[in-house]
């Protein structure tokens, strides 16, 4: 059933893309809000997360151009409405990796549905990008496809299921199902590289991304809950019939960790993201019900140093309401008002 899913949703995207890579978290077994709108409301408590992500600190190049390093901050939120039976979920994040800078925000709605002992989640979002690009350095100053202080806006969509059970939980998404072409100006430029005027000929093409994520939790004691998670991330360039569509291992990311709770209020864990990175990850909550939870990740990059820098930090801030229960009681049924 589950592969059935994923090769319908596929499907649903294969046309050209070509594009940089959504924003990453260590954070992802805590932030299910970000990658599948069918999160939403599905815990049956009010989530906020607020994350800040500084990717390969300090990277530099040397032509002294300004930093490099990817930087992002988001803020999500998931709200379960029982009358409806559903959530509402909203992501918010701003990117920016160079002279690229992406704001995005996401609307999403999730009905629920009971089955089994959990909940199954069907989501769907309204996805609005603001795509700007600056001023870059063209090895041919008439190429007409080197983007020049150009930005572009676009509406888009995803769709998801998660289901969510006392003891493990799955999702499967995707976003950017229209894929849509962002069009920036580029430069007119004479011999000497002066600018005489501008032109819309510069293009990007939003990819769309698949996601499948699990995890499992395991009462290692009373107080000491052990969750190994996973996360499998995909890119779908090029034409759906494409040779290469799928044998090319960029387009893929893969990460699986481990995280140990205690009480519900400490945790750590340990991260390992293929081909770049292994990570440590610890939490603290307090408050009441420990509503409120901070935690910090580290990011060791291990492989490709080359081309990256030595370590990624993230930090999140998240709030935990209560269950909601609904307003009104059910009617208590007795025989002894039934003549």
């Amino acid at each position: 059933m589950k592969g059935i899913v994923l090769a319908t949703l596929l499907a649903v995207g294969a046309v050209p893309a070509l594009a940089q890579q959504q924003p990453q978290f260590t954070h992802y077994g805590l932030n299910g809000m970000y990658l599948n709108p069918a999160y939403a409301g599905i815990k049956g408590q009010t989530e906020v997360n607020i994350i800040g992500r500084y990717q390969y600190l300090n990277l530099s190049n040397s032509l002294g151009d300004e930093n490099g390093s990817p930087r992002t901050g988001l803020v999500s939120a998931s709200v379960p409405i029982l009358p409806l039976n559903g959530g509402v979920g909203l992501v918010v994040y701003y990117d920016r990796a160079g002279q690229s800078k992406v704001t995005n925000t996401a609307f999403s709605y999730s009905q629920h549905i009971k089955l089994g002992r959990g909940k199954l989640g069907i989501g769907i979002q309204g996805i609005f990008t603001f795509l700007n690009k600056g001023s870059y350095r063209p090895n041919d100053p008439n190429d007409p496809f080197v983007p020049e202080s150009g930005s572009d806006h676009k509406f888009d969509a995803g769709a998801g299921l998660w289901y969510e059970a006392p003891k493990f939980y799955v999702g499967l998404s995707l976003n950017n199902l229209f894929r849509q072409t962002y069009t920036l100006q580029s430069a007119i430029r004479d011999a000497s590289g002066k600018i005489l005027g501008y032109q819309n000929t510069s293009q990007v093409l939003g990819e769309n991304h698949a996601y499948l994520t699990a995890g499992y939790n395991i009462e290692a004691s009373s107080s000491v809950t052990v969750t190994p998670m996973v996360l499998v991330k995909t890119v779908l360039p090029g034409n759906y019939g494409d040779a290469t569509k799928y044998d090319n291992q960029h387009n893929y990311s893969f990460e699986g960790g481990i995280r140990a709770t205690w009480n519900d209020q400490f945790w750590a864990g340990l991260n390992y993201r293929y081909d770049e990175s292994i990570s440590g990850l610890v939490g603290y909550g307090f408050g009441p019900d420990n509503r409120y939870r901070i935690g910090y990740a580290f990011d060791f990059i291990a492989f490709n140093q080359a081309a990256r820098a030595f370590s990624s930090h993230e930090i999140m801030l998240s709030l935990r309401l209560p269950k909601s229960v609904p307003l009104v009681r059910p009617a208590i049924r007795t025989p002894r008002y039934s003549y």
